[in-house]
């Protein structure tokens, strides 16, 4: 278990109040810091198992719903609707915001940052446009990312339908413009639990499917934001923006259809190593899916993750 509390700030889209949550050691001694960034519609409390991990091994663990997400909306209605010209800029800036709180708070332990699926796009985003104002960043893991050529693309049709039905308008085509040919493997509905794009493990995935806080459509403007970032971490010119001397560890399954059953896991990582970071792993988890996190072998994750942080300080 855990000491479990909540906070709040104020978003950089000017109206949201962002619902944050911080996880402590029971006994108060803590040694690290891990800052966890969600990913699309979820919510960081889904996180709670690993942070639980964590913390009895002396780490506090930090995490906010996004813009759009979770309980930082006004009301259910607003799950997936993003008040911001540019959504992916305000999940960056919100995850500096929050970076600037656990700094504030432990200031002289080693911190590290960690963002699975939408959350990996804003973290490889978020290290390339903030990385000159970061210190004391012991690691980053990118989890759960992978390489899309065909997000700039994505973006003109979801800007150009933005601007004919307004981008809060829920588009079921951009659902399958998002799902292609790497998800034509595995149930995307939930109806097949056994055979689930998220994980093996099929009482998470029962747990998902009936979780409306995880099984609302995004609005345009919610993809654009994502396709932006992923678009963003594209480009080699980004990437050497990013800090040198960051350590970072790219984990995902092997059989991650976000990853393109790890091809673009693997592009990621040659793209970190070109740009000359000094300290990029990959680790890709055989027979896991989307979520390593909640996978049949979640123990064996939570360890290496951990293993991996530790070797790090």
């Amino acid at each position: 278990m855990a000491i479990k509390t909540n906070y709040t700030f104020a978003s950089a889209d000017g109206v949201s109040a962002i619902h944050a949550v911080r996880w402590l050691p029971v006994d108060g001694n803590v040694r690290a810091v891990l800052q966890i960034v969600h990913g699309m519609v979820e919510y960081i409390e889904r996180y709670t198992p690993f942070a639980e991990f964590l913390t009895t091994k002396g780490y506090a663990v930090f995490g906010h719903d996004h813009i759009g997400h979770g309980d930082s909306v006004s009301s259910p209605e607003e799950w997936g609707i993003m008040h911001a010209d540019d959504p992916s800029d305000v999940m960056v800036a919100d995850m500096f915001t929050n970076y600037k709180h656990v700094k504030e708070e432990y200031p002289d332990v080693p911190y590290y940052i960690l963002g699975h699926s939408m959350g990996s796009y804003m973290l490889r985003k978020y290290l390339s446009v903030k990385g000159a104002q970061l210190q004391g960043v012991n690691g980053a893991i990118v989890m759960g990312t992978g390489t899309e050529p065909a997000a700039a693309m994505g973006l003109v049709v979801a800007k150009t339908l933005a601007k004919l039905k307004g981008r809060d308008y829920r588009a079921p085509i951009m659902v399958k413009l998002t799902f292609g040919a790497p998800y034509k493997m595995y149930d995307l509905t939930g109806q097949d639990a056994a055979n689930s794009w998220l994980t093996k493990n099929e009482a998470f995935v029962k747990k998902y499917y009936n979780d409306p806080k995880c099984t609302y459509l995004f609005s345009l403007n919610g993809y654009i934001g994502l396709l932006s970032a992923v678009k963003y971490d594209g480009s080699a010119a980004n990437v050497a923006k990013i800090p040198k001397n960051i350590p970072i560890l790219f984990a995902s399954g092997d059989k991650d259809p976000v990853g393109n059953h790890g091809k673009g896991v693997q592009q990621a990582y040659d793209l970190f190593k070109a740009a000359g970071i000094e300290d990029v792993t990959l680790r890709l988890f055989e027979g896991d899916r989307h979520e390593i996190l909640n996978e049949t072998d979640s123990d064996k994750v939570f360890a290496e993750l951990y293993d991996w942080m530790e070797s790090k300080k």
